[in-house]
């Protein structure tokens, strides 16, 4: 299981937010570029880069300082936010991305994504499906930064996208996101349970080295760490070493 220590970043500055609200942010540092050579110092192969300014507003694309950290060496770059088109998929992987996340995309322009599925391969893509549980306990997709939820359950993209050869997906139960009470275990189990061949990565909630090791025996294969890593509930070599 691969560990991708998480940096979010809004207005420049590496955040985390509080179940998605962008009005209940934490600053932890200034400089994404320092906070990431800190974690490729540390031991990070992996990082997973978020532009919630893109995620929010696309035209509002933090691309000078995604660019500068995708060009760090030594280490795999998983990044999105705000994604909407081809050619951004392109320069990004051709900049040195290893991996490309989809999120609102995915939701709103199906038929755009299986295509981009099919040209890019789907080794370099990773579908952001991010749910909001609703009262009938169904977990309905959300887009625009976690802003707005569709009508579309996470089961019924998961069959839409599977004839494209889908590989890669990363699931947050938002309402877990930043809070440090322990992932969705339920949630991931469903989905392995029925989609096995999944890639499945595992974000929000995450708070304990315990909580990495229940992952793993569950056969996901990634998880994402932010606000554990950030308050020191563990350290990244800790994280890795389980």
């Amino acid at each position: 299981m691969i560990i991708y220590p998480a940096i979010d970043i809004l207005n420049g500055q590496c955040v985390r937010l509080y179940q998605g609200d962008f009005n209940r942010e934490t600053i932890y540092n200034n400089d994404p570029f320092l906070m990431a050579k800190r974690l490729v110092k540390e031991g990070a192969n992996w990082l997973h880069i978020i532009d919630l300014d893109g995620a929010k507003d696309p035209s509002q694309h933090q691309k000078k300082v995604i660019n500068e950290l995708i060009k760090l060496n030594d280490v795999n770059i998983q990044i999105g936010g705000g994604i909407r088109n081809k050619n951004q998929i392109k320069e990004l992987l051709e900049s040195g991305a290893s991996r490309v996340i989809i999120g609102s995309m995915a939701v709103t322009n199906r038929q755009t994504v299986s295509n981009w599925l099919t040209y890019f391969g789907p080794d370099k893509l990773v579908l952001a499906l991010d749910v909001r549980i609703d009262k009938n306990n169904v977990p309905k997709v959300t887009c625009d930064g976690w802003q707005s939820t569709s009508d579309y359950s996470l089961d019924f993209l998961i069959h839409f996208y599977q004839p494209f050869g889908l590989k890669n997906i990363l699931c947050t139960n938002i309402k877990l996101d930043g809070t440090l009470t322990g992932p969705d275990y339920s949630l991931y189990d469903a989905l392995l349970n029925k989609f096995p061949f999944l890639n499945l990565q595992a974000s929000g909630g995450i708070r304990s080295i315990d909580d990495i090791k229940r992952l793993r025996e569950r056969n996901l294969t990634g998880a994402i760490i932010g606000k554990a890593l950030y308050e020191k509930k563990f350290t990244l070599a800790e994280a890795l070493l389980c």
